[in-house]
């Protein structure tokens, strides 16, 4: 597992004698790293960071060496996902645009190409359509794109699909408003690559089918503001965010989004009294002051859960997932395990 506990710092730990132990820090950026992702079948990790870079670590004998990335970016980057090929990866940023990033073997890097018009503002996420060409991404200017990040060089020609025929780099395939106006904070293709799903600040949920003529069906929430989704089935959809608690909705093909299910059960909230020793303790880490009763929520979360991940399976059936959250804990979950104590909840 890789994390970075919220600097410039990215930990390695392997999981062994039933705990988690860290065995490797790498430490080459020299602001915070904001995204991470880990290639299973290369076994390369790509970061990202505050700092406008992003680096490709490949290990040898043990120890993980890095190779700079040329992204040509003038803000932070924000978001990093290998293609599903592991051919390339792609850098989302302050800097209004995406970096699609390939090896040069010629010259031994890692350089990139950068789709920009017509996006206006940040991107925040980023996910892979499985033909390993196609990329959604989502941005505070409130909308959901398809591009395409064709690259010669790499990719064979791809054939058409329900999203379009026409690849060249670049090229929009599909754009979406995200109605409520709420920055949207992640994008999931399905595992067929025809649906797409994503989350906004204003609590909402939307999907798209381009093999249904691309009508999006949205349904707003009464909750607080999701920031993670994944596709866990081929009609189910996790969601999490604010609330501190994963929740399912589903999808039933015909243009219909519904909640379904809350996935953490909610336990009586348990407070606890201040002591002089925490109360001074967190003058002295936060500079500030705490109330003299601290309430735990009634779900494993504490805080925002900022990242759903598929832990075993794939998106047409997950079996396990992970979440993890500003509380810094990472949780793993059994989809079956919930099945059995969530009464009527049934994952297909």
């Amino acid at each position: 597992m890789a994390l970075s506990p919220n600097n410039h710092e990215v930990e390695i730990y392997r999981y062994q004698g039933g705990k988690w132990m860290k065995i490797n820090s790498l430490e080459e950026h020299v602001q915070r790293v904001t995204s991470i992702d880990w290639a299973p079948n290369s076994n390369r990790i790509v970061t990202c960071g505050a700092d406008r870079n992003a680096y490709v670590w490949t290990e040898q004998g043990g120890q993980w060496k890095p190779m700079l990335v040329i992204l040509r970016i003038n803000r932070a980057a924000t978001y990093v996902r290998w293609s599903p090929q592991e051919t390339k990866f792609a850098v989302g940023s302050g800097a209004r645009l995406i970096s699609v990033c390939y090896f040069e073997q010629d010259n031994d890097w890692w350089v990139s190409k950068h789709i920009k018009k017509p996006l206006r503002s940040t991107v925040t996420s980023l996910d892979w359509h499985p033909n390993n060409v196609l990329i959604a991404c989502g941005s505070t200017d409130f909308h959901a794109r398809v591009f395409s990040a064709y690259i010669k060089e790499v990719d064979e020609k791809p054939a058409a699909t329900p999203w379009g025929k026409k690849m060249t780099f670049g090229n929009m395939m599909a754009e979406f408003s995200n109605g409520g106006g709420g920055w949207v904070h992640s994008v999931s293709f399905s595992a067929d690559g025809n649906k797409l799903v994503w989350v906004g600040h204003d609590s909402s949920v939307s999907i798209v089918n381009a093999a249904s003529d691309s009508v999006m069906a949205t349904v707003k929430t009464s909750n607080l503001p999701f920031t993670a989704c994944s596709w866990i089935t081929d009609n189910n959809i996790l969601v999490a965010g604010h609330d501190c608690c994963p929740m399912m909705f589903s999808y039933d093909g015909n243009d219909k989004v519904a909640f379904k299910a809350r996935l953490d059960e909610e336990k009586k909230a348990a407070t606890k009294k201040v002591t002089a020793m925490m109360h001074f303790q967190s003058m002295d880490k936060r500079a500030q002051t705490v109330d003299e009763h601290i309430t735990a929520l009634g779900t494993i979360h504490q805080n925002t859960i900022t990242q759903v991940s598929i832990y075993s399976g794939t998106k047409s059936n997950v079996t396990k997932f992970a979440t993890s959250g500003i509380d810094g804990q990472l949780i793993i979950w059994d989809v079956k395990s919930l099945e059995a104590r969530i009464a009527g909840l049934r994952i297909r």
